[in-house]
């Protein structure tokens, strides 16, 4: 309703013409019900039994993943209340790189219980109350059946990484891929303040159809996605000495109009001469510093080209700022501004640089670097689609081993970790009591979507799982018991390699809580009327049949 109307029936305007307003109950149950539809789209994907999706955008471009972030990425959402649960993926997506989908289905399950709670008139501020209160209680369980792991036993690394890819459609290549994330976080950690840094910004992923998984490979060095800008220039260098340079090798044009009279020849010839003169410094300053190989930020004149070229100087040209960056921190050069401050100790070094041609592609390998800060992996598969799945397995993998070395705490996947939050949230609610106790009840019956999901998936009867699942956790030492979706047992996932970093699960619990608080916490949706399109037609420009 826009509008309010006076004791004398008259009405007065308030809102703007044609906004559309929903309160109370009705704007609650629109919101729950485009989150869980949202959540639902995600539901089948979960676990190592779930299903891909195919997605097809508006160009007529396709994606087959299981990735949640990338589902809700790629899937245009319409609804405000559907588009928050696309920011819990992101979130998720950006904190720790994995779980984005338990994360959603989560928040799903939060609000459709917490819809039953409003069916019974509690107050939502209750249930976000009680919500709030089981998430710290969910926290402390992890920290308590957190356990921390040796982080130089590459094994448990192992089988962190093959977790996280256990729903990815990279099949037998699995293996592989892990042994190539391990070490690519192993190389890039560093110490920051006593605390041990993993920042997977620093792996360069490069992808390349072409081949197959396993000629994945991990690069000790960076690729530079270019080619060398001249043919006359050595296309391989042994002990290469680099230099990296944010400046352009060409002379600069003036800002200002600037004029130049000349009356005869000679002089223009002095002209031409004089700017090859000041590429050919360039050039010698460059080599003056040792270098034998250049990259450049910004542009290199065709002349400045030559001159490297006779001199024997592999050059690129126009290099992101990114990969500068990880240049210098791979073959510990320094960035330069300005030419005339380039020496010697600004260089970095490598044991190779080479242009290369990788399927229609040339690129430039920097290998062989000493103790590399950042390295490089270059994804191969026959398919595209399928080089973008081993891209997004990749970068799960990465995520989740960063994640256990910046927080060195793990717990047994397979819905294990989950059944046991439920268990002691159950045991805190009635300590609790009052009707916050009923939406702490409803928070341990909505966690354990994950192994019924999880079992659903795998096509097992879900609430069979459920009962053998919550005997299991009865036991004391029961808290690493999970569903095998091979077997349709409640086995030990920790002996079968089923685990995770605390900070996944902590971080997804917080997201889904949070967006099932806001959401549930809306009570009136006033949206605005979109402006209506101009009409646009032949007789608008005043021709009947012309084509503009």
């Amino acid at each position: 309703m826009a509008y309010l109307t006076t004791q004398a029936g008259q009405p007065v305007l308030i809102l703007k013409e044609g906004t559309a307003r929903r309160r109370g109950r009705e704007a609650q149950r629109n919101n729950i019900m485009a989150a869980r539809i949202i959540a639902e789209v995600l539901r089948s994907t979960l676990g190592p039994r779930g299903m891909d999706k195919m997605l097809i955008d508006s160009l007529g471009d396709i994606t087959i993943t299981n990735d949640g972030a990338t589902i809700l990425d790629e899937i245009e959402v319409e609804h405000p209340a559907a588009k928050m649960m696309v920011e819990v993926a992101k979130t998720q997506d950006d904190m720790v790189g994995d779980g984005t989908t338990t994360a959603v289905v989560l928040a799903g399950e939060l609000l459709k219980r917490a819809e039953e709670l409003l069916d019974q008139n509690i107050h939502p501020t209750v249930i976000v109350s009680g919500y709030r209160k089981a998430v710290q209680k969910a926290i402390e369980v992890l920290d308590k059946i957190g356990v921390e792991i040796d982080l130089e036993n590459r094994e448990i690394l192992k089988k962190i990484a093959l977790t996280s890819m256990a729903s990815k459609a990279v099949g037998a290549a699995k293996e592989h891929l892990a042994e190539i994330a391990i070490d690519a976080v192993k190389q890039i950690v560093e110490e920051r303040g006593g605390k041990k840094v993993a920042d997977i910004d620093y792996i360069q992923i490069i992808k390349k159809e072409g081949k197959s998984l396993f000629d994945t490979q991990l690069v000790n060095g960076i690729i530079i996605d270019k080619e060398v800008v001249h043919a006359g220039m050595p296309k391989r260098i042994e002990n290469a000495k680099i230099a990296l340079l944010d400046c352009p090798l060409e002379v600069e044009k003036t800002e200002f109009n600037a004029e130049i009279r000349i009356r005869d020849p000679t002089q223009m010839k002095a002209f031409l001469d004089q700017e090859t003169q000041m590429l050919k410094e360039m050039v010698q300053k460059i080599k003056a510093a040792g270098a034998n190989v250049v990259f450049c930020q910004k542009g290199i004149d065709d002349m400045a080209q030559h001159f490297m070229a006779k001199e024997g100087i592999l050059a690129v040209r126009r290099v992101k700022q990114s990969d500068m960056e990880k240049l210098a921190r791979a073959t510990g050069g320094r960035i330069v501004t300005n030419l005339d401050d380039l020496k010697p100790e600004d260089l970095g070094s490598a044991g190779l640089v080479e242009e290369r041609k990788i399927g229609d592609d040339k690129m430039v390998f920097v290998e062989k670097c000493k103790n590399p800060r950042s390295v490089a992996i270059l994804i191969r598969a026959g398919l595209e689609r399928m080089v973008d799945e081993a891209e997004r397995a990749m970068h799960d993998a990465l995520s989740v081993i960063s994640d256990v070395i910046e927080r060195n705490k793990i717990v047994a996947g397979g819905g294990a970790v989950e059944a046991e939050i439920a268990k002691h949230l159950r045991d805190y609610a009635t300590r609790v009591g009052g009707r916050e106790q009923l939406a702490i009840e409803a928070f341990a019956d909505s966690i354990e979507i994950v192994p019924k999901t999880l079992a659903e998936n795998a096509g097992l009867e879900p609430i069979d799982i459920l009962v053998e699942l919550r005997t299991a956790h009865g036991k004391t030492d029961g808290y690493f018991m999970g569903v095998d979706v091979y077997s349709g047992k409640i086995v030990d996932m920790r002996e079968k390699g089923v685990i995770e970093p605390v900070s996944v699960k902590e971080q997804a619990i917080k997201s889904a809580a949070e967006a099932a608080s806001m959401i549930l916490r809306i009570d009136d949706v006033i949206a605005a009327s979109k402006p209506k399109e101009e009409e646009k037609g032949p007789e608008k420009y005043g021709g009947e049949e012309e084509e503009y």
